[in-house]
C-alpha cells in the first residue's frame, strides 16, 4: 500500500512541476467557459414532438398530418392530459408539444379564430426558437390555403410557452456543453500523455520491473487527475452559477456524482490512448483530433442529433459526451432525478468499465 501511495504522490509532483499541464488543467477551462457564452443558430430536422388534442376533429387532424408530413417533425407520442406534458419533457426525447384547444374546428368556423399552444423544451434555446418558427410557418401556410375560398378569413393563433428556459438564454445550452467538452478533452488529454511521458523519459523500465501490478499503475495514473478534474468541474459550475446565473434545479449531490462518473470515463479513455501511443505528441494528437471533433459535432452540444444523417446518429451513441450532456441538462435545468437518467448513467458506467478493462489488458501485453 505504501508503494501505491508513493506512486500516486509522484504523479502529483509530475503534474505540479509541469506548467503546461497546469495551464491545460486550469487555464483553458476558465478561458473557454468565459468565451462560449454566445448563441449559434441551427437548422432542425426530424424533431420528436408530442400532440395533446382536446378537440379531435377534422381540422386538428389536417394540421397534425401537415406537420407530420414535413421533414422537420416526427410525431412520437399522443398524450391525453396536460399533466403529462412535463413528464414527457423530463424523459428528454420530446422537444415540443402541440396543445389544441377544445372545440378547435367549431371556434375556427364560428369565431374565425382558434388557439394552438406550442410548448417547447427550451433547455436548448436555439432549437426551441427554430421549432417555434417552423411550426408557425406550417400553421401560416395551412391558414393561407384555407382562406383562399372564403370571405371571412380564419385565424389560427399560436401561443408559445418555453419550458425550463423561458428567457431563451443561450448560456443555458452552452454551459453544459462546454463543461462536457472541457472535462472530456482535459481529462483524456492529460492522462493520454502520462504513460507516454514515462516511455520518453526512460522511466518505463522502472515501472516494468516494479512490484506494482498493472491495475495499480493504471489507477495510480488516474487518481491525481480525478482529483484535479473534480476541482475543474466545481470551478465550471461555480462560474456558471455566479457569473451566468445558471440554475441548478436538481440535486447537487447527483450532479457531482454524475460528473465524477464522466471524469473517470474520460480518464479511462485517456489511459487507453496512452497505452497505444508511443510518444507524448502522438498521444496529444490522438486526444485532440480523435476526441475534439466527435465531441463537438456528435454530442448534441451544438447541432441537434436528430437532424443528422442516420449513420451519424448511430455513431453518436458511442460518444460518452452525448450521454453526459443529456444527464447534466436534465439535472441542472429540468431538476430530474435518477429515475429519468438511469439509462444514460448505466451507459457511462459500461463505457468506463470497458475502457479501464481494455487499458489493463493492453498494459499487460506490454509487460510480457
Amino acid at each position: 500500500m505504501k508503494r501505491f501511495i508513493g506512486f500516486i504522490t509522484k504523479e502529483f509532483y509530475h503534474i505540479f512541476r509541469d506548467r503546461r499541464s497546469l495551464f491545460i488543467l486550469f487555464g483553458m477551462p476558465i478561458a473557454q467557459i468565459m468565451l462560449f457564452g454566445f448563441a449559434i443558430t441551427n437548422e432542425i430536422n426530424n424533431v420528436d414532438i408530442a400532440i395533446l388534442d382536446h378537440s379531435k376533429d377534422a381540422t386538428t387532424e389536417e394540421i397534425i398530418n401537415k406537420i407530420s408530413s414535413s421533414k422537420y417533425f416526427t410525431i412520437k407520442q399522443i398524450i391525453t392530459r396536460e399533466a403529462d406534458i412535463e413528464t414527457v419533457f423530463k424523459k428528454g426525447k420530446i422537444k415540443a408539444v402541440l396543445n389544441f384547444e377544445k372545440d378547435f374546428s367549431r371556434n375556427l368556423i364560428k369565431e374565425q379564430k382558434a388557439n394552438i399552444q406550442i410548448i417547447t423544451d427550451a433547455t436548448d434555446p436555439n432549437t426551441a426558437n427554430a421549432i417555434t418558427s417552423y411550426i408557425n410557418a406550417i400553421l401560416k401556410n395551412y391558414q393561407q390555403s384555407k382562406n383562399e375560398d372564403i370571405q371571412q378569413p380564419y385565424q389560427i393563433i399560436p401561443q408559445t410557452i418555453m419550458f425550463y428556459n423561458p428567457e431563451l438564454k443561450s448560456v443555458f445550452m452552452f454551459v453544459p456543453g462546454v463543461m462536457t467538452i472541457i472535462l472530456m478533452l482535459v481529462s483524456a488529454m492529460m492522462t493520454s500523455i502520462s504513460i507516454t511521458r514515462e516511455k520518453e523519459l526512460g522511466t518505463m523500465e522502472i515501472l516494468l520491473v516494479s512490484p506494482l501490478k498493472p491495475f495499480q499503475v493504471i489507477i495510480g495514473k488516474v487518481v491525481p487527475y480525478i482529483f484535479l478534474s473534480i476541482i475543474n468541474a466545481a470551478v465550471i459550475v461555480l462560474l456558471s452559477i455566479f457569473i451566468f446565473k445558471m440554475p441548478v434545479e436538481g440535486s447537487l449531490f447527483l450532479l457531482g456524482a454524475e460528473s465524477v462518473l464522466f471524469i473517470v470515463c474520460s480518464l479511462a479513455l485517456g489511459i487507453l490512448i496512452s497505452t497505444i501511443a508511443e510518444t507524448q505528441q502522438a498521444a496529444m494528437m490522438i486526444s485532440l483530433m480523435g476526441l475534439m471533433l466527435p465531441v463537438i459535432l456528435l454530442s448534441g452540444f451544438i447541432f441537434p442529433i436528430s437532424s443528422m444523417p442516420t449513420p451519424l446518429q448511430v455513431i453518436s451513441n458511442i460518444i460518452p459526451a452525448k450521454w453526459f450532456i443529456i444527464i447534466i441538462k436534465g439535472i441542472m435545468l429540468k431538476g430530474v432525478g435518477m429515475a429519468y437518467i438511469w439509462k444514460e448513467t448505466l451507459i457511462l458506467v459500461g463505457m468506463t468499465v470497458f475502457f479501464i478493462g481494455l487499458s489493463i489488458k493492453k498494459y499487460k501485453i506490454r509487460l510480457e
